[in-house]
Formats: C-alpha cells, structure tokens, sequence
C-alpha cells in the first residue's frame, strides 16, 4: 500500500531544509548576507563572464618553438660530448626538428654515433612503441649524422606542452587573485581563458604573454659587447630597458645555463634595505642552491647575467659566493612591475610562446541585461508550467508545482555547493529542465487516472500509478542524462554549462517528482481522507 517510512521522510525533510539554507544566500543583497551568522551557508553561485562581464582571450601554443628550442638543446649536449671526447666536427646545426653534424675523423665516426646515442634517451611515455627513442638518427658517408625528431616524440611533447601551458596559465591566474576563471583546452593547440568581472584584460595580457624562462648564465667578459662576431657558445642578449625608445647595449653570454629558473621555489617583491626601491626576493631549491652556490664560488669577480625571455635584467658582479640559495633581482622595478614579475617566477616559465588570437570583453552592463533576462525568463518558464499543471490536474497539480518550486532551488543549492560557474545557457538549461521537471509527475498522475478508470480505489490508484510510472520515468531521466553527459564530455565553454545544469536538473527533479511529491501526496491522503479523487 501507500506508506512512506518515518527513515524516508526525515531524509528528504533534510535534503529539502538543507538545500533551502545552501541556495538561501543566492536570494539576499550583499547587506543582507554580511548580517548572516557565520555558522550559516554564505557561498553564493559564481556568475560566467557573460552575465558579470570580464575578459575573454583566446591563446595558441607556439609549438614550432618548442622543436626549435629542443633541437638548439641537442645542439648544446653535442657540443659539450664532442669537446670533452676531442671529437672534431663541424657543420652542427639545426633546421626545425632535424639536427646534423659532420665528424671530420674517420677513426672517430663510430665514437661518434655512440655518443650521440647516448644523448638519445627513450620516451618517458612512448606513444608509437615501447621503447621508441625522441630521434631517428642517420649515419651517411662522409660522416655526416642526422637526427630527426620521431612523431611519436613529437606528439607526446605536443601533448605535455599542452597540459603544462594550461597549469601554467591556471597558477598565474590564481596569483592575481581573480575568482572563478575558466581555463581549458580547446582544439588541438588553443586555451581558452575567461576572466569574470576583470574588465581591463591589459594586466592579465602582459601577464600571460610573457613566456617567464628565467635563467642564470655567465657573462663572457673576453668579448666586446659591440663585436660584429661572437664565438657559438655565447651568444648576444639585449639589457632590459625602461625605455622603450632607448636601446640599451647587448651583453654577450655564454648559452651554457648556470641555474634554470624552475628551481625557484619561491619568490616574492619587496623593497631594498638600502635604497628602499622595489625588488624581487627569490629562492632556490637544494639541487639549485648547490648549483647557484658553485657557480658563484666558481666565478668570484665575474659577472653573472640574470636572463628573462631573452633578455637580460640585471648583469652583477658576483664578489663572494652565494651559498645561501637565495637573492634578490634589482633592475628599476615598480611595484607593479615587481609584484607581477615576482607571479611570474612563483607560477613558473610556460613552455611554449603564446599569442592571442581572439579577444574580447564583456561590459559588467551588457552582464546587468543578460542577467535580467535570464531572470524574466526562468520566472515566466516557472509560472507558465504551473499554471498549466494547476488547469491540467488541479489541487495536484498544486502538489507538482510545490516540487517543482523545491526542484529550482535545490538546483541552485547544488550548483552553488559544487562551486559550478552559472552562465546564460546555464540558465537556458534551467529553464528546460522546469519543463522537464514535471515530465514525472504527469506520467504519475496520468497512471493514477487510468487505474481510476479501471475501477480501482483512491488509495490503489495512487499507490499503484506511483509503482507502474516508475520504470518510464526512470528510463526518461537516465536518457536525459546520458545526453548531458555526452554533452559535457564533447563540449566546452557555454555547452558545459548548459550540461551542468541540465544534468544536475535531472537529478534533482527526479528527487523532486518522486520522493517530495509522493510525501505531499501521503501527507494530504492521511489529513484529509477524501472519498473521492478529482484529478
């Protein structure tokens, strides 16, 4: 028969009153949730960038610079094999991904390629076979070696530079201190940022255009700056220059990296002691602090170069050794520009440039409108399933707008208790799933007026609609469901959101239709005992 167990109706009692308390701040001004007690929900739904306005950019990974980069890495480890095996050589030299060198000594060809297989490791996660080595390497006659980058090293470094770029972006996103951004892939070599309520993106651009490969080289002091040739393993760097009209003078460098910049494990701005100008505090790991400590000790008197992207910030004279793994930067910072270099080290370096290639930013008005409308709408949707359910199946109907009413708002408890971003097909998924919301209850009572019609009592009837409708409407909500789900997993951006909601709508409808409104009907059976049933 018809009965509702004492342990079912405190738990949905539980889930209504919680999800009311959860989704209650959304519904109070900024006034009136400040005066909330602190034991209380305070979170509220995070608005997209359509509805509060913000920032938009569209980034590409710059991968050709990546194989570039990786080749002129061979081309160094090379280098140092060939001199510390008095190996003579020449034409070493990149193009794209394929690095050559000719062996000038018959006697050491063979040494050679040995080598050169030693500085050829296996992919950490092979793509095309287990065991595939990053190049194909070629001997031909006259000792000419060429390595050629495999495609399966090419698609696992496309796909980590990939992941990397996307954290990267993320830790510095999150340094500024920008609520609720979205950051994920789209394509095969894209990042799609958004930036709600950030309404100048300028910041955020200069933030992110900057690829921040910090390093530590050696100054080669044998050289004049102002030579027309320099020996390959140095190479030209521009100073950093507050000016952009005045060309500061280059300094010649040696490639060889004394410390990379992603043994930084902390830094911060700050302000010199002595002159009070800003500054940037940093510190090294232990496998960097040992490093930067010989490389110091090493090179007392000598001037070091501080490298970021290509350019030089500061060239100081080293006067004793550096053992503590810690410095500070110096170059006539401001505060801005010392705070925001100072996110760019603790973020760490993005492997690969990245450039905008679409832009845009939402007006917080144009976000008012949207917001508004997405209101007037859900409100009508709301209104107009009611009334239709109260014309259709009266006093139940009533019954189906009360869950219907709980389904929106345990919708909204949900979304805000998973920290989801609401957008306006957020929205639009809200609106269908209030009209979907009530699919249950009219098979329901649709069920309960066919057993009235064959004969059965008012307490069979319904117990008995309840039973049979429950296999439809749960085939209806997991195909429902299923959609979402193919949604969210093949869409991005707004699709997502309106998967979300959608999905989430879903389940809680389902919660709603079947479980609040069969305790409604129990509860009105049970005060009323009507002898007749108008439905």
């Amino acid at each position: 028969m018809l009965q509702v167990s004492l342990f079912t109706r405190i738990l949905v009692a539980l889930v209504v009153l919680g999800g009311i308390l959860i989704a209650l701040p959304n519904a109070l001004p900024d006034k009136a949730l400040s005066r909330v007690p602190g034991f209380l929900p305070h979170s509220t739904v995070s608005l997209g960038l359509d509805l509060q306005g913000g920032s938009y950019l569209l980034l590409e990974v710059d991968f050709n610079q990546v194989q570039k980069d990786k080749a002129q890495a061979m081309i160094g480890d090379i280098r140092a094999a060939f001199r510390k095996a008095r190996i003579q050589y020449q034409d070493l030299s990149a193009n794209g991904d394929v690095v050559q060198v000719r062996v000038t000594d018959p006697a050491a060809q063979d040494q050679a390629r040995k080598l050169v297989d030693d500085l050829n490791p296996a992919m950490t996660s092979a793509v095309l076979s287990v065991g595939a080595k990053e190049y194909d390497i070629n001997q031909t006659a006259g000792g000419l070696l060429t390595m050629t980058m495999t495609e399966g090293y090419k698609t696992q470094t496309h796909e980590q530079v990939l992941e990397q770029s996307i954290e990267v972006v993320r830790r510095r996103i999150d340094e500024m201190g920008t609520r609720e951004p979205t950051i994920e892939r789209q394509g095969e070599d894209r990042i799609l940022v958004q930036v709600p309520g950030l309404q100048d993106p300028a910041e955020l651009k200069a933030i992110l255009g900057k690829t921040a490969k910090m390093t530590f080289q050696l100054v080669d002091e044998t050289i004049d700056p102002a030579a027309t040739t320099i020996p390959v393993e140095d190479e030209a760097l521009p100073q950093m220059s507050d000016n952009p009209n005045q060309k500061a003078p280059n300094i010649i460098v040696q490639r060889r990296v004394m410390v990379s910049g992603d043994r930084l494990t902390d830094a911060g701005a700050g302000f010199d002691p002595q002159t009070n100008q800003p500054i940037v505090n940093f510190r090294f790991d232990t496998v960097g602090a040992r490093e930067f400590g010989d490389a110091t000790k090493a090179n007392v008197n000598h001037r070091f170069a501080i490298v970021l992207d290509k350019q030089v910030i500061e060239a100081p004279n080293i006067i004793s050794p550096i053992l503590g793994g810690s410095g500070m930067i110096t170059g006539g910072f401001t505060t801005t520009t010392a705070n925001n270099l100072a996110i760019l080290l603790r973020a760490g370096a993005l492997p690969a440039p990245l450039s905008i290639i679409e832009e845009r930013t939402v007006g917080a008005e144009l976000g008012a409108d949207s917001i508004k409308a997405g209101r007037l709408s859900a409100i009508a949707g709301l209104l107009l399933v009611a009334l239709f359910m109260i014309l259709r199946y009266g006093l139940f109907g009533v019954f189906a707008d009360v869950a219907l009413t709980l389904n929106v708002v345990l919708l909204l408890a949900a979304l805000t208790l998973f920290g989801a971003t609401l957008t306006l097909p957020g929205i639009a998924g809200i609106v269908l799933t209030m009209g979907m919301a009530v699919d249950a209850n009219v098979l329901i009572y649709e069920r309960i007026r066919e057993e009235q019609r064959n004969g059965r009592s008012i307490l069979a009837a319904i117990d008995t609609g309840f039973r049979r409708a429950m296999n439809t409407i749960i085939d209806a909500n997991m195909t429902h469901l299923i959609a979402s789900l193919i949604l969210f997993e093949l869409g991005s951006g707004p699709v997502r959101g309106f998967a979300v909601t959608l999905g989430v709508g879903i389940v809680t409808s389902f919660f709603t239709a079947v479980m609040v409104t069969r305790l409604i009907v129990v509860g009105w059976l049970n005060a009323t005992r009507p002898r007749k049933l108008a439905i």
